[in-house]
Order: C-alpha cells, then structure tokens, then sequence
C-alpha cells in the first residue's frame, strides 16, 4: 500500500459569483485548475448578509455536476426541471446538470451567519447530454459514524460501515466531513487511482509521512496518489475528505459549461440564446 502525502497546499483565493456573493475558491484558480475530475470548489458564507444576500439568480449549466453543502444557513433552490426546495443546514443538493438546466440559488434568510461549500464534478463526454437529474438529501440522510475521537459525515462513498446516500456513480466518488479531536487520527483507504484533496475549514492537520508546511484555515492540501491515508489533528480540526476517480478526457471552458470541445461550447451558448437550452 503506497502511503499517501502532501504534495501541494494551496490558500484560497477570495471571489465573488452570482450576484455578488462573496467566496472562497480553491479549485478553479490558477495554482489548481482542475483535478480531474473535480472542476471547481467555493466555500462561501458570512454573518455580514451584504455578502451573500443578493444570491444567485437564475443562471444555465451544462456537462457538469453541483454538489451544494450547507454548514449554516438557508437557500432555496429552483429550476427549469421544475424541482425547487430550501437547504437547511446540514443537507445537500446534487444536480446533474446534463445537457441542460437553468437554476437559481437565493438565501432564504435575511440575516445570521451563512457558510456552504459548492463542488463542481465533470462529467464524462458520454453523460453530457443526459437528462438532467435533481437530487435533494436532507442533513438526517447522510451516513454518520460518530466514535470518541472524530466524527464523520458521509456524503458519498463510504467509511467502515458508513455509507453515503449517493452510491453507482461513475466517478466513485468520496465526500466526507470530518471533525477531529486534538491529537487523534483519521486513517483511510483510498482507491488506486482515485485523485483526492482535503479542504481545511478550521484546524491544523498533520498529513502522511513526510514534513510539509503547516496547514491552516481555508486550505486546500492537494494529496498524492496513493492508497493509504494517515491524518493526524494537531488541534481540533474541521475538514472535507474529498476524492474521485479521473475521467481522463480533454475539457473545454465557458464560464458554467464544460464540455469535450470548444465547438461544444458555442453550441451550448447558441442553444441558450435561442431558446432550446433547458428543453427536454
């Protein structure tokens, strides 16, 4: 079993999307463009509401997945398939996004203190023109492993006899919030091949083997390949375990489309402006 380490760890870079939301990005930035088959991470949130209030408004995706994971807070949910819901603190929205959705996300709240993490997954070429699919998980849905040392909330994959409500998908993915207690350990088998990261929310962890630099709030520590997982909480530490398995096709951007070509592209556009977009 090949032991896992650090191989880079990168500070988010301070954004804003939708309509003004302010964030954190870590993956879709410059230092972590894409790894495969992970397109983009944002932590966002605030207790000033000026940073979040204006939300998201009604805006189209195509050849991607959005995985939304509520801390704190409230957003409501709607779009063109006709599936609309707020999220709660602790649940989660997955959408498939397909050949085509349009959605908004807008807080459900007028105040208080809003935090949530946005993943974006690839699809693979063979899969962006489904259908797409809307999947709504309440926080009571996810596994939880609870024991002295840690606890685990498990959005996908699967820790010991944990499983997570998201299971047969193509990428295998692998979610996890941890909470860990000063000095105690997370160990974790990884599958070959799997591409993995840790995004630290608060905390100092210590990873693998090797000495790398000290890890702080708000970083994403980009893991090596490898099998065997070790991490160790200097302090009491709050992090996603996040991995998958790499789709190893060429990727073209523009702005909420990704798809295989640059063609693909201008077809996505062209099919948005004239109407055919989101109609299935």
């Amino acid at each position: 079993m090949a032991k896992i380490n650090v191989k880079k760890i990168i500070k988010a870079l301070s954004a804003s999307d939708g309509a003004g939301v302010k964030l954190k990005r870590s993956i879709g930035t410059p230092e972590a463009d894409y790894i495969d088959p992970f397109l983009m991470l944002d932590e966002f949130g605030s207790e000033n509401k000026d940073d979040y209030i204006a939300g998201f408004p009604p805006h189209p995706h195509r050849g991607i997945e959005t995985v939304t994971y509520m801390l704190s807070g409230e957003f409501e949910h709607q779009d063109s398939t006709g599936a609309k819901g707020v999220m709660s603190s602790g649940d989660v929205q997955w959408m498939k996004t397909g050949r085509g959705i349009i959605h908004s996300e807008m807080p459900a709240m007028k105040e208080g203190k809003l935090l949530g993490f946005q993943l974006w997954i690839n699809m693979p070429a063979k899969m962006k023109k489904n259908k797409p699919e809307y999947l709504y998980i309440k926080g009571k849905e996810l596994g939880e492993y609870k024991d002295n040392e840690k606890t685990i909330k498990v959005i996908a994959g699967k820790y010991k006899k944990t499983e997570g409500p998201e299971k047969n998908h193509n990428v295998e993915p692998i979610y996890f919030h941890v909470i860990l207690n000063q000095e105690k350990e997370f160990n974790y088998e990884v599958p070959i091949g799997h591409n993995s990261f840790i995004y630290l929310l608060k905390g100092e962890l210590k990873i693998g083997k090797k000495e790398h630099n000290k890890t702080s709030d708000s970083n994403l520590i980009l893991l090596e390949r490898g099998t065997e997982l070790k991490v160790v909480a200097n302090k009491k530490s709050e992090f996603l375990f996040i991995a998958g398995k790499p789709i190893g096709e060429p990727i073209a951007r523009g702005g909420p489309f990704v798809m295989n070509t640059k063609a693909e592209i201008l077809e996505a556009i062209q099919d948005y402006n004239n109407g055919t977009f989101a109609k299935y």
